[in-house]
């Protein structure tokens, strides 16, 4: 895509997600709305109605693919049409970021990745996390070496839902529970920073609809390194990280996965030091300008969010539910 011409936007579902992803942007410098896209029309013409006259509406997918209006799609579905929704737009010649999770899968992940190699287009796991300003100075800061080696990685996701045995987050066949949705962010957290782990133990807890409502998972990595991780519909908790080293600890304050601040404790003198990091809006904004980079360089990969990285994030999530005893009717 040429520079100094504006990439233009679509996307394609409207639930929640995409409200915050188009707010959001605002904030991108060379980028905008152009359309957006429902299986109802009315949906679509709501949600286009808070972001001005000139945003397209259409009433099927298929139609905003074909209209030649957009330039990179965003997919706001639930998890599992991440698959095939992913497939449609790889196949109409257009680059994808993707909601996190990424499927349902690695059997999904795999053949989304290989369509996306095969055709030679664009295809990025939207886990905005990794593109925030609080995962760059966190990097600074485990660089630094000023917390010593890392012993322990401790982060939990929750928030009180309502059961809803039809609510997304409740469904089976909307692949709904707590793992896919909120505890992917303890557990990106904690591959970002030690890696592939060499065991990994998982426990849950299940809702009447065979979703899990906790999962509580335990890992061992090769550094010598330990890390618990939680995730709840049940309750609120504090949806911290914090990262123990043998000088000292790092806490990620609540929301960690989207948050403005960090504060490093030095063992020795126990001296805290605050750092203050940006948030613009929501916070979606780093990864659509990530994407745009990469579209304007001619890139099919994403050099932060790897398909490496998501096809072992998959990995881990699968085997996860696995030891829980959570499949979904629809893989």
């Amino acid at each position: 895509m040429k520079n100094g011409t504006p990439i233009r936007w679509g996307i394609l579902a409207c639930g929640g997600i995409a409200r915050k992803f188009a707010d959001d942007l605002a904030f991108v410098k060379d980028g905008y709305l152009a359309a957006v896209s429902s299986r109802d029309i009315s949906r679509a013409e709501e949600f286009a109605s808070h972001y001005g006259p000139d945003v397209k509406c259409f009433g099927s997918y298929e139609a905003m693919l074909a209209s030649g209006e957009i330039d990179v799609v965003y997919i706001a579905s639930p998890h599992g049409l991440h698959h095939e929704h992913t497939l449609l737009c790889l196949n109409a010649g257009l680059p994808v970021l993707c909601e996190k999770a990424f499927a349902i899968n690695s059997k999904q992940v795999a053949e989304m990745i290989q369509t996306a190699r095969d055709k030679k287009i664009f295809l990025m796991e939207a886990l905005w996390t990794r593109f925030h300003p609080s995962i760059v100075k966190l990097q600074e800061i485990l660089a630094s070496g000023v917390i010593g080696d890392i012993v322990h990685l401790a982060a939990d996701f929750g928030f009180h839902a309502p059961y809803d045995a039809e609510a997304r987050w409740f469904n089976p066949a909307l692949t709904g529970g707590s793992l896919l949705d909120i505890g992917i962010y303890p557990l990106f957290i904690s591959k970002f920073v030690l890696g592939e782990p060499l065991e990994m133990k998982a426990t849950g807890v299940m809702a009447p609809t065979g979703v899990d409502m906790n999962t509580s998972i335990a890992l061992k990595y090769s550094s010598g390194a330990t890390a618990t991780l939680f995730s709840t519909f049940a309750t609120k908790t504090d949806t911290t990280c914090e990262i123990h080293g043998t000088k000292g600890k790092i806490h990620m304050h609540s929301r960690f996965h989207e948050t403005k601040g960090i504060t490093v404790t030095i063992h020795e003198t126990e001296q805290e030091t605050f750092y203050e990091t940006e948030r613009l809006g929501w916070g979606y904004s780093y990864e659509a300008e990530a994407v745009q980079a990469d579209l304007r360089a001619g890139r099919t990969e994403n050099a932060l969010m790897t398909h490496a990285f998501s096809t072992e994030l998959m990995a881990l999530l699968d085997e996860i539910r696995s030891q829980i005893g959570l499949k979904y009717p629809n893989e």
